[in-house]
């Protein structure tokens, strides 16, 4: 369970959410789904790698949330951590506000989500949590299972899950798959319309993810087979002598 240290891990993972949301927000502008996927993808990928040792690389109350509910994360750090993830997202979109052109803001609403021609809400809460469902099984598959590969391909994994689901969701929901970067454009912006569909589905998706990989695949292991000890040979249970 990740726990103390809280201003070196807090400072982390402020500078990966704002990372997050001034690269991923701002490359919105541009209106090139490629681009948007990849600028998400690159900035996670970038900041997992250069700091999920120190923080665990979160960056998103989603996560938060999974590692707080399979307990590997102190609840009073995970609350610092969701104060801090809301506030650089915040924060970010204040600066993108700010150093944008009046028109390319007035066109992306600072990269606010918006839900895509024929998509309700209920459909945008699915999309959303299915993709945050992926995100976070490869998070827990590849930072947190002691037998994945985290010194080696975490963050680029992590980062090519979120790149593969924008490429999808993107003129669905926007693909936000991360209440925090839902959050810091809707606020600066005043760009509130369904706005429950981008907390609702990633953290659902989140929580779903992480209890179904924790209890799969994290969960005690079973007792290996007894034998007696002048034999060597493992006891059969009753009835299963037959069927060998």
């Amino acid at each position: 369970m990740m726990a103390g240290d809280y201003v070196r891990r807090s400072v982390a993972e402020f500078v990966g959410t704002f990372a997050l949301i001034f690269i991923g927000a701002g490359s919105v502008i541009y209106g090139d789904i490629v681009g948007v996927a990849l600028a998400h993808g690159l900035v996670i990928a970038v900041m997992v790698s250069a700091v999920g040792l120190i923080s665990g690389g979160f960056f998103n109350p989603g996560i938060t949330i999974g590692f707080l509910i399979t307990r590997r994360l102190a609840p009073s750090l995970g609350a610092v951590y969701l104060v801090v993830q809301f506030a650089a997202a915040a924060l970010a979109a204040l600066l993108l506000r700010w150093v944008l052109p009046a028109s390319a803001r007035t066109g992306s609403h600072l990269g606010a989500p918006i839900l895509g021609s024929g998509v309700s809400s209920g459909k945008g809460v699915a999309i959303e949590a299915v993709l945050t469902f992926f995100l976070v099984w490869a998070v827990f598959a590849t930072a947190v299972d002691p037998r994945g590969t985290f010194k080696q391909i975490a963050g680029l994994a992590i980062g090519l899950t979120i790149t593969f689901d924008a490429l999808m969701g993107l003129g669905l929901t926007g693909a936000m798959m991360n209440p925090a970067r839902a959050f810091g454009p809707q606020l600066v912006d005043d760009h509130w319309a369904n706005w429950w569909v981008w907390y609702v589905g990633p953290i659902a998706g989140a929580a779903i993810a992480a209890l179904v990989y924790e209890a799969l695949y994290l969960g005690p292991p079973k007792p290996e087979p007894v034998g007696p000890p002048e034999t060597g040979v493992d006891e059969i249970a009753p009835g299963t002598a037959a069927l060998e």
